[in-house]
C-alpha cells in the first residue's frame, strides 16, 4: 500500500485514552495485564498507538453487553488473518448472537419477576385498603418510580 494512503501513526496517552473512553489508567493496566493491549514504552510511559486505540475501543464495546475477557481475546487475536477480517467478523457475529439469545431469556425473567411484584404490589395495597395510613409510608413517590424506569437519579426531596 503506497505510503500517503496509510493512516498516520498517531499515538495516544494514558491519559488521553482514559479520557476519550471514560475509563481508569488502572483499567487499561489491567487490559495490558491480562494481554488485551500491548503499548510500546518510553521510559517509564506507556505509548498507545492507533490499533491499541481500536482494541480498547473493541474491549469496551465487547465487556458493554457483557462478553468475558476470554470471549474477547478470542475476536482480537483473529484480527490480522489476512482473510479481510471475514474469520474475527464470524467469530464476533456468532458470539453476538449467543449474547442476544442470554440477554433476551434475562429480558424474560425479568418481565415475569416485575409482573409478580406489581402483582403482589396490588394484592398488598388490596389487604390495607381501609389502612391508608400505613400505604402513604410504603409507597414511592410517583417521581421515583418514574425516576428508576428511566434510570434517573430520585429528584433530592426538599427540606430534608
Amino acid at each position: 500500500m503506497p505510503t500517503e494512503l496509510r493512516r498516520p501513526e498517531r499515538t495516544f496517552t494514558i491519559r488521553q485514552l482514559c479520557l476519550e473512553f471514560k475509563c481508569t489508567p488502572r483499567a487499561l493496566r489491567f487490559y495490558e495485564d491480562k494481554g488485551l493491549l500491548s503499548p510500546a514504552r518510553q521510559g517509564l510511559n506507556r505509548v498507545y498507538s492507533y490499533k491499541d486505540r481500536a482494541r480498547l475501543q473493541l474491549i469496551l464495546r465487547g465487556k458493554r453487553v457483557n462478553l468475558s475477557l476470554a470471549e474477547i481475546r478470542e475476536i482480537l487475536d483473529l484480527y490480522g488473518k489476512n482473510d479481510g477480517g471475514a474469520t474475527q467478523n464470524a467469530t464476533a457475529l456468532r458470539k453476538f448472537r449467543e449474547r442476544i439469545v442470554v440477554l433476551e431469556r434475562q429480558r424474560e425473567d425479568l418481565d415475569h419477576a416485575i409482573a409478580e411484584l406489581q402483582q403482589a404490589c396490588a394484592n398488598l395495597e388490596e389487604s390495607l385498603h381501609d389502612r391508608p395510613d400505613l400505604l402513604s409510608d410504603t409507597a414511592p413517590p410517583a417521581a421515583a418510580i418514574a425516576a428508576t424506569r428511566v434510570g434517573q437519579r430520585q429528584p433530592e426531596a426538599v427540606g430534608r
